[in-house]
């Protein structure tokens, strides 16, 4: 069953893939101010695939350092760009598009690449979340290839990469985004979407929806415990922030961002500790490990209850801390393995919520 967006779902849908994003995936606001002027007043279908059994399908999405999309912005052909290099390469033609991950701007940049495009919108996805690597992608995590795929860069380069695993390809558009501004829109090869959707995430950017209007429906006046109930998660606690920590670590050459949040309850004088990398990771109450990856750990400010990022949380903040069931198919003992804390050089087996 289809689920139609229109221009009033908007707001809603880009707090959902925020939520997604667990406090990662990169600022969704200009990505959602361009989905506001691409869509207009008309409609976009987020389709399953037994709608459109026909198509060839194209993961699609932004990979780098989004954070300087504002200083790079998107020249808007950098989404056809990908699709034609991978269509040539490969003498397929894309006919249908798919979220690289629905956390995040990535749950926006494919719509906006399918209405300019004018091709169909498969509501699935390779994470259901946000995840920072490529080898996160459930394709890979399923042994299957992302090459042949093409990047395509606001300058107007495109290069194809093929015959590379996960690692590999990860490598190469690191050395790529690094040399042609930070970003890329990444194209991965169009695929049967039945074969596509296979080992993928289904129905990611409905729940981003149904998530983003349980939120606009909250009362301004909401307590914590209501907010929690009301989004369908679980509730961590909520007061200050009252230490941010951040440092830098090195992993094959590359530097990622890692730190920890500290919020002290403001009704129990719990500590609540939040490990984070890209995203929000693990969280301890007291010193016990209550929520992990690939949950999805949520920080929210007390007064506007909008979703605070982690390069953006300060001490002194007022936030109420919950947890949103994450998605069911990293469950599986093989596949949780690679979004637990361990992927992520965290000691802590992984503490999820109880499956609805």
């Amino acid at each position: 069953m289809s689920t139609v967006v229109r221009e009033q779902d908007l707001e809603a849908l880009v707090v959902g893939v925020t939520l997604l994003g667990s406090g990662g995936g990169g600022d969704t606001g200009a990505f959602g101010r361009m989905l506001r002027r691409r869509l207009g007043a008309g409609e976009l279908l987020l389709q399953d695939a037994v709608d459109v059994p026909d198509v060839s399908v194209s993961p699609i999405g932004v990979v780098g350092a989004t954070s300087v999309l504002m200083e790079k912005l998107p020249s808007g052909n950098e989404f056809e760009t990908a699709v034609h290099a991978v269509s040539r390469w490969t003498g397929q033609a894309v006919t249908g598009l798919m979220s690289l991950e629905a956390g995040g701007l990535n749950g926006l940049t494919a719509l906006i690449a399918a209405l300019d495009l004018g091709l169909p919108m498969v509501d699935a996805d390779l994470m259901g979340r946000a995840l920072p690597r490529l080898d996160q992608f459930s394709w890979a995590v399923a042994g299957r290839s992302l090459t042949p795929c093409a990047l395509s860069e606001p300058s107007g380069q495109v290069i194809v990469v093929d015959n590379v695993d996960a690692t590999g390809l990860e490598r190469a558009v690191r050395s790529f985004v690094a040399q042609t501004g930070g970003w890329a829109v990444l194209a991965l090869a169009p695929t049967p979407v039945q074969a596509a959707i296979a080992d993928s995430v289904p129905g990611s950017l409905t729940r981003a929806l149904a998530l983003g209007r349980a939120h606009a429906a909250l009362a301004p006046a909401a307590t914590p415990a209501v907010v929690a109930a009301d989004m369908g998660g679980r509730l961590l606690g909520s007061g200050r922030v009252e230490e941010v920590a951040r440092h830098l670590i090195t992993d094959g050459g590359a530097a990622f961002g890692r730190g920890s949040v500290c919020v002290v309850d403001s009704s129990n004088r719990s500590v609540i500790r939040i490990e984070t990398e890209n995203e929000y990771l693990l969280a301890l109450v007291d010193g016990d490990p209550v929520v992990t990856t690939p949950d999805l750990l949520c920080v929210l400010d007390r007064r506007t209850l909008q979703p605070i990022a982690v390069d953006t949380v300060r001490t002194g903040d007022e936030v109420v801390v919950l947890a949103l069931p994450g998605p069911t198919w990293w469950r599986r003992p093989d596949r949780i393995e690679h979004v637990a804390p361990q992927a992520f050089g965290l000691p802590y087996p992984p503490q999820l919520l109880e499956a609805s």
